[in-house]
């Protein structure tokens, strides 16, 4: 019996960069559509904490970060897409942008969401203010460096 290859043994082999931002995407639909049904179910119970006219500024974040992650989670299934048929390129960008694009992910829903939790007056809470402008700044950066990757690859052809 021959030791394994960790260079050739597709088992042990590290996903691609495709198929990463896939399983990302996949995941983190499932996650935020389960959110989605949380905020209906919230709804539909009537739950005061969420539904009473002091709560309009937990509801407005709970909401953009369930729709936001959403959005997200749709963008890494594109990115992944996109990487399946781009072919040879920058991989050193292109792993920047799944970093980046994971970041912006993690950083925009989780903004809103903890924003929510803790509401100050009408004013979300301080986790919105740190956590959502770099998030937003990072999602920029990562769909402009993806639109650049796909100019390159289209002049390439």
């Amino acid at each position: 019996m021959s030791p394994r290859n960790p260079t050739t043994d597709a088992a042990d082999a590290p996903p691609s960069q495709a198929q990463a931002a896939l399983r990302f995407g996949w995941w983190g639909l499932l996650l935020f559509a389960t959110a989605g049904l949380g905020l209906e179910a919230l709804h539909g119970f009537k739950v005061a904490g969420y539904l009473d006219v002091g709560q309009e500024t937990r509801r407005l974040m709970w909401t953009l970060a369930h729709a936001h992650g959403t959005l997200l989670s749709l963008i890494h299934i594109a990115w992944g897409a996109s990487l399946a048929v781009l072919g040879r390129g920058d991989v050193r960008r292109r792993r920047w942008i799944g970093r980046l694009l994971r970041i912006a992910t993690v950083l925009l829903p989780g903004g809103f969401a903890l924003g929510g939790v803790w509401v100050h007056g009408g004013d979300p809470g301080i986790a919105a203010a740190l956590l959502v402008p770099p998030g937003a700044l990072t999602l920029l950066v990562a769909l402009g460096l993806a639109a650049r990757e796909m100019s390159a690859a289209e002049e390439t052809d």
